[in-house]
């Protein structure tokens, strides 16, 4: 069995020191996982990967180039902006012009508000279910694994007087 350096940090054991130094990307589970339910062709998924990638800080918004993110896709730029044009029309993402006097059309600069407000209710339904769960393993703890007591299934003194 190989030795775990415990000196590295959680990542860096699962991907490698280098890897790690030379960058990653965070993207809240609920979006990788739900993806077919928030309707994200994998075309998609993958624009949103590459908008996280430029986005560093939460009030400067990620601006890359569609050319650039095409080419690291292997696809032609029209195909970027056309799911572009589709996440914006469903609400997921918003698109802001930018220019400059100077140097004329910039990058769009990406909004993430409408995927974030969609995602987040779906982060809270999860996390209400897993309560849920860990409630209902908690009791079950409690009880030394047997069921609960039923109110319902109970017969009642005038039942079973009746019978």
């Amino acid at each position: 069995m190989a030795k775990v350096d415990l000196s590295l940090k959680t990542n860096e054991r699962k991907w490698g020191k280098p890897l790690m130094q030379a960058g990653w990307t965070c993207l809240p589970n609920v979006i990788i996982e739900h993806q077919l339910t928030l309707k994200l062709q994998p075309l998609d998924v993958n624009i949103l990967l590459h908008l996280a990638f430029r986005w560093w800080e939460a009030e400067n918004k990620p601006h890359p180039a569609k050319a650039s993110m095409a080419k690291a896709m292997g696809v032609h730029p029209t195909t970027i902006q056309r799911r572009i044009r589709e996440l914006e029309k469903r609400g997921l993402i918003k698109r802001e012009y930018r220019d400059s006097p100077e140097r004329g059309n910039l990058t769009n600069k990406y909004h993430f508000t409408g995927l974030i407000t969609v995602a987040t209710a779906m982060a809270k339904d999860i996390l209400r279910d897993r309560e849920k769960h860990k409630r209902e393993r908690d009791a079950k703890t409690r009880r030394g694994g047997r069921p609960g007591l039923s109110t319902s299934a109970r017969p009642t003194e005038s039942s079973a007087e009746a019978t």
